[in-house]
């Protein structure tokens, strides 16, 4: 954790990952959300193929390679992000920054289903109190809703971020199998978004009609933000961390895009701290230190294990 080539991306990703939530908000105000997923992978996906290209990376992927970037692509760049830009709609940008913090709880039970890690009572200690803490952070919006949406909109925002919580882990885990670990990630993640784009078009006109074209420069400045920061550079230095120190601790950097998020929610969205909302902050970020540290001690006692049966 602690070398130049783990440090300088995890904290990369984690600022503009931080600073990709509130950025969302201007993509779904008068546009719908499936159209501004839609825009930002169109652009996203050439730019990715072009890095792939200019780095040399084989793009000829065999049948068995295709089929795993269909899933990712599906998952990531699909349901991920169509579950994540329609949430915002209904609970504040910064919250969902905190709920995607909980990646780490469904990453860890998916690369046991999936890869055969354990679990370690530490980590599902450390998950139990960050889970608290968001919980309270969902009680504050729930209590700051207007009555008639209480029952709908922040519940319907609670559920689809769920939803995109589950998508993303399903994709941060898979990727990790044999298969992918045979393909450069780059050319995994650039066919993978090419899927996705696909659905995202086709799923954007069948449910939110004729693509609109918004004349707003902040508009379009924001889609080249989170298509070329947010997703181009910012994918490859993500899933090269699952790599290289594992899908658990991959997910530290979700404390430094929390930190963030809330910042900017707290500056730009009126966002208002409250003794429940700071106490659910605390707990949340306490619990996913707490979760992913036990997971690091774990690991490196059983490399030191290995190291001395050696």
């Amino acid at each position: 954790m602690l070398r130049w080539r783990v440090i300088v991306p995890f904290v990369l990703t984690g600022c503009i990952w931080g600073s990709t939530w509130f950025v969302i908000t201007g993509q779904i105000d008068g546009v719908p959300a499936a159209w501004s997923v839609a825009y930002r992978f169109a652009l996203a996906t050439p730019a990715l193929f072009l890095v792939a290209l200019l780095m040399g990376r084989r793009l000829r992927l065999t049948r068995a390679e295709q089929m795993l970037a269909l899933g990712v692509g599906l998952a990531q760049f699909s349901g991920n992000f169509l579950f994540v830009y329609h949430s915002e709609l209904y609970i504040t940008s910064g919250i969902v920054a905190v709920m995607f913090a909980l990646l780490m709880v469904p990453n860890a039970i998916f690369a046991r289903i999936f890869l055969g890690e354990r679990v370690q009572g530490g980590f599902l200690l450390g998950s139990a109190v960050a889970i608290t803490g968001v919980s309270l952070l969902l009680i504050h919006e729930w209590n700051a809703a207007p009555v008639a949406g209480k029952g709908s909109d922040v519940a319907l925002g609670i559920g689809l971020a769920v939803g995109g919580i589950l998508a993303a882990s399903i994709a941060n885990v898979v990727q990790a199998n044999r298969t992918g670990r045979a393909v450069p990630m780059v050319s995994l993640l650039a066919w993978a978004m090419l899927y996705g784009t696909a659905f995202d078009f086709a799923f954007a006109a069948l449910t939110a009609g004729p693509p609109p074209l918004p004349t707003g420069t902040s508009y379009w400045a924001g889609i080249v933000f989170l298509a070329l920061l947010g997703s181009v550079v910012t994918f490859p230095l993500h899933y090269n961390l699952v790599r290289e120190i594992g899908a658990g601790r991959t997910a530290y950097n979700g404390i430094v895009t929390v930190s963030v998020a809330m910042l900017l929610s707290t500056l730009f969205e009126d966002y208002r701290w409250t003794a429940l909302t700071a106490s659910g902050m605390g707990l949340a970020l306490l619990g996913m230190v707490l979760a992913l540290r036990a997971r690091r001690v774990k690991t490196v006692q059983v490399q030191q294990s290995a190291r001395l049966r050696d």
